[in-house]
């Protein structure tokens, strides 16, 4: 009868004694309730991460009717640009909440019945933005810059018609400022 040779009779699962990978068994089960706690913490955190950017019904269906509407050209200063046009109290008062992104050179045109002096705040929005005031003519008013996420309000220095969302920067990228007609802007129900 032949004998299998030392190395291969030996189960791997029982070292040998004096040997480092008994040592290092014994350290790694002081360590697996450590371990297990830290795994355990960190598929929570991973999870309460996700279900937070996890689209609720709300947030679902806010975005899709966001996507549904109507779109119109406009120029500032040469530059053109595509604007979603919100007009009824509810697109009015949703805007860009939701949004995690906004293609370049698009934003959002806020049409109101009569001028107003307006106020505009970040809540619920993700994208930071600027926002350009403008009068029934179509002169801009003022720009504020506005932070995600932010309940601060952000004014018109005059009674305005419309708001012109845009990325944040996007104006002062393009050297338009206080002054500059917007060209192509929807009637307003005055």
């Amino acid at each position: 009868m032949t004998t299998a040779p030392r190395s291969v009779s030996r189960s791997p699962a029982r070292p040998p004694a004096g040997s480092r990978f008994r040592s290092a068994s014994r350290s790694a089960a002081r360590r697996s309730p450590r371990l297990a706690l830290a795994a355990v913490v960190a598929v929570a955190a991973l999870a309460a991460f996700t279900s937070a950017l996890a689209p609720t019904p709300a947030l679902a269906q806010a975005a899709e009717k966001a996507q549904s509407l109507a779109t119109i050209p406009l120029t500032i200063g040469g530059r053109k640009i595509v604007a979603e046009v919100a007009r009824t109290p509810a697109e009015l008062s949703t805007g860009l909440m939701w949004r995690f992104s906004l293609r370049p050179d698009h934003g959002m045109i806020f049409v109101y019945d009569q001028p107003r002096q307006m106020s505009f705040w970040m809540k619920n929005t993700y994208i930071p933005l600027s926002i350009a005031f403008i009068d029934a003519g179509g002169r801009i008013i003022n720009i504020e810059d506005m932070a995600p996420q932010s309940e601060q309000l952000h004014w018109s220095r005059a009674p305005g018609v419309y708001a012109l969302e845009m990325r944040k920067g996007w104006f002062a990228e393009h050297g338009i400022g206080v002054g500059a007609v917007v060209e192509g802007l929807p009637k307003s129900r005055q």
